[in-house]
């Protein structure tokens, strides 16, 4: 007889416990250093490349910092059971597996962490291939399920505070020598530049047009030397800008 294989959990009302569930269903705990948005993103980080594909999960870089290691333990916080490798490269839901698990009873089960623990013998090469091929008809998901998954892409940190250093220097190499360029035209030309400051001192202050707030008096407004040196800038740029237009 034909059973349908388990499909992924979905999110939503199913994911609470209902009064026919066992005590202690969807009792996943999390790893230390573990949050629930990181847990969830495993999940589909593993319904997506394979149950122990860590170095793709790592690639994909939607769970920075976490190890092979780390990311094994709460796989066993999902799963619900010490075990891992009878799911090798299955891509499976391990919160389907996780729900079957917490409903087994009986004073032969024995729980770590809400883990079912490994109290038989290490299984054989054999024994550990039937397994993972048992699971598979159980547990894997159709193609469809998981081909799409979109797993978020999680800015590293260490490499956007880095990346933001970069830019501050940058911009700081920019304004010198906007800064320089106009400490030399001060010097060859100081007349042109204090003009320039009066036409801007009364475009500030000019007025405005009717129901448009009027704003503070430029002597009320803390003058910023590095915006007063990119007006200047500005404003050279246009007078070297309509030279050349009637140059041409």
């Amino acid at each position: 007889m034909y059973s349908a294989k388990p499909r992924s959990m979905t999110a939503g009302a199913r994911n609470v416990l209902r009064s026919n569930d066992s005590a202690s269903l969807w009792n996943c705990t999390l790893s230390p250093g573990w949050t629930d948005e990181e847990s969830e993103t495993l999940r589909k980080a593993l319904m997506k490349f394979g149950v122990g594909n860590w170095a793709k999960i790592i690639e994909s870089n939607c769970l920075p910092g976490k190890t092979n290691a780390q990311m094994n333990l709460q796989l066993q916080r999902l799963l619900g059971q010490q075990s891992t490798a009878e799911f090798a490269s299955l891509h499976i839901d391990p919160k389907v597996v996780g729900a079957k698990n917490a409903k087994i009873q009986g004073p032969h089960i024995k729980r770590k962490n809400n883990c079912i623990v490994n109290t038989g013998g290490k299984l054989s090469r054999e024994e550990l291939k039937q397994r993972v091929i048992s699971n598979r008809e159980k547990y894997q998901l159709p193609d469809a399920d998981w081909k799409d998954i979109v797993l978020p892409k999680v800015a590293d940190p260490v490499v956007t505070l880095e990346l933001k250093k970069e830019d501050l220097k940058r911009l700081k190499l920019e304004l010198e020598k906007v800064q320089e360029c106009i400490v030399k035209i001060k010097g060859a030309h100081p007349t042109r530049i204090d003009k320039l400051k009066s036409n801007l001192l009364s475009t500030l202050n000019s007025p405005q047009t009717p129901g448009t707030p009027t704003p503070e008096p430029i002597d009320k407004i803390e003058p910023i030397e590095e915006d007063q040196d990119l007006l200047l800038a500005i404003e050279l740029q246009k007078e070297e800008d309509a030279k050349e237009k009637k140059a041409c």
